[in-house]
Parts: C-alpha cells; structure tokens; sequence
C-alpha cells in the first residue's frame, strides 16, 4: 500500500504542474497578443515616417547628414534583446549563440582589434554576455529592461544617437528575435546608426512618393528631422518584436511542458490503476483462500 501512496502523491504533484503551466501559457498567450497588437498600432506611426522620407528620397537634391555618414568602423556596439524571466524554452540560447556568431562575422569583417561593446537587454543575456569580457569586448550595463515603457525606450535612443555623433561608437547593430508567428520566431540583425541611405531608398512607397509635395523650409532640413523619428519607430518596433517573440517562446515551452505533464499523468494513472487492482485482486484471493481452509 506505501507504493499506491507514493504514486498518488506522485499523481497529485504532476496534476498541480500540469495546471500550472496551463495557467502560465493562458497568461504568456494574454501578453504575446498584447505585444501583437503593439506592434498594429505601431503600423501608422511607421507607415508616416515612411511616406516623409518616399518624398524627399524621390527628389533629384544631395542628402546630407551626420545619422547617415559612414566612418571607418573601430567601435562598434551591439544592442542585443533577450529577457528578464526563464521559462521561455532556448528563447536566450539561440539568441546568445547568435551574439557569438555576430562577433565573429564583425571581427572578420573590421580586424581582430576592433572594440565591440555589447549592450544586453534583459538579465537573462546579461549574465551570459559577461562570460565575453576580454581586453576587446566590453559588456555594458543599462537601465533599459523588457518592462520598461516608451518613453524609457525614446531617452534610451536618444543615448544612442548622441553617443555615435560623438564618436564614441563608429556603428550600432540591433540583434533580437523577430515575431512571425506563436510557433515561430526568426534571429535578425539590423544597422541602427549610421542609417543605411540605401535602406531607406529601397523602402520608398512609389505610389506615395508620385504625389507632388513643396518641401519648406527645405528637403534637406526635414530630412534631417525625419531621420531621429526613424530611429525611433525602428526601435519601437524591435523592442515590441523581441516582447513578442519572448511570450511567443513562453507560450510554446509551457504547451510542450504542459503536454508532457499530461503524457506523464496518463502513464502514472495507468500504473496506479494497475497496482491498485492488483492489490484488490491479492485481497479477495486471501479472503477466499480463507474461506476454503475453513
């Protein structure tokens, strides 16, 4: 009977767990659809970004600006997203063996002896990218965290922006995991400064961009205005991708864990169902053996 007790037991921990992880996934899905839908109301803001610079960029004049110079690349920072909280599967795995494979494909690409500082988001990434540090690779700590708000996300920008017109950094990458479904999330890395004019002229809207416009006080001035809201939408849309794809991962590790709990109750249920009637069975064959001898 100590046996039938402990599966019991058993059966009890593994039924807990299992509702647990449903609870956990109802909660991740509940914040990956509010991410989502970040991510619909963002389309506007983006979309008018973009018409401004379909405008100018379909004009014969020179741009010119400082977010838009290229420099010899000797310090470059990588802005990597990852997460606070586990229990979101290899979500900071496979997002870490990319960060070592962004290292390597930099230092092939810029010398041995370029300066990479690596500016992780979220605890999770922290802890792994201060494993990097060497005389060459800096970690840098910040504020900035998954929960953190807009406004935190527009003042962390325009960090960004002021120290690579200082010089402080000659480029900045963005690494994070980019949303395409619950079940599926794909590693991206894009340029964040200097803003790649060949990018911007491959997203012009030619349909937008036929319309005739009058540029006041000129085009290069608003150009030069348009580029940090670029920047920002940019930044809003990679930090809502990463806050997606995070939930994303949660949703998928807690169905996987919740589904194996319940594979594991059924074979548990099984066994107890068995030794229980085993138990019946001995009892009544000892009940009628006594009957016999009497």
């Amino acid at each position: 009977m100590s046996t039938l007790r402990e599966l019991k037991s058993r059966i009890g921990s593994v039924a807990s767990t299992q509702k647990t992880t449903s609870a956990m996934k109802m909660i991740s899905s509940a914040k990956m659809r509010k991410a989502t839908g970040g991510l619909q109301r963002l389309s506007p803001y983006r979309d008018m970004v973009q018409r401004v610079i379909s405008h100018l960029l379909v004009t014969d004049q020179e741009f010119s600006s400082p977010l838009i110079a290229q420099r010899e690349v000797n310090r470059i920072a990588l802005l990597t997203f990852g997460s606070d909280d586990g229990l979101c599967g290899a979500f900071n795995i496979n997002i870490f063996k990319q960060l070592l494979v962004t290292i390597g494909d930099v230092q092939k690409a810029f010398g041995k002896d370029v300066e990479i500082t690596i500016i992780p988001i979220g605890k999770k990434l922290t802890k792994a990218s201060n494993k990097l540090k060497n005389d060459n690779i800096k970690v840098e700590a910040t504020s900035l965290n998954t929960r953190s708000d807009y406004d935190q996300l527009h003042e962390f920008t325009q960090q960004l922006r002021h120290r690579f017109l200082d010089g402080e950094f000659d480029r900045i990458d963005v690494l994070y995991m980019h949303f395409i479904s619950t079940s599926r999330q794909r590693f991206s890395r894009e340029q964040l400064l200097p803003v790649r004019y060949e990018a911007l002229v491959d997203q012009v809207d030619a349909k937008t961009a036929a319309q005739p416009c009058l540029f006041e006080p000129d085009a290069n001035t608003i150009f030069n205005s348009v580029l940090p809201l670029h920047m920002r939408a940019m930044m809003q849309e990679v930090f809502t991708e990463s806050a997606a794809s995070e939930q994303a991962a949660r949703v998928m590790a807690m169905q996987t864990a919740s589904d194996n709990a319940k594979e594991l109750l059924d074979e548990l249920n099984l066994e107890y169902n068995k030794l229980r009637q085993q138990s019946i069975t001995t009892e009544l064959l000892d009940i009628l053996g006594g009957q016999v001898q009497r």
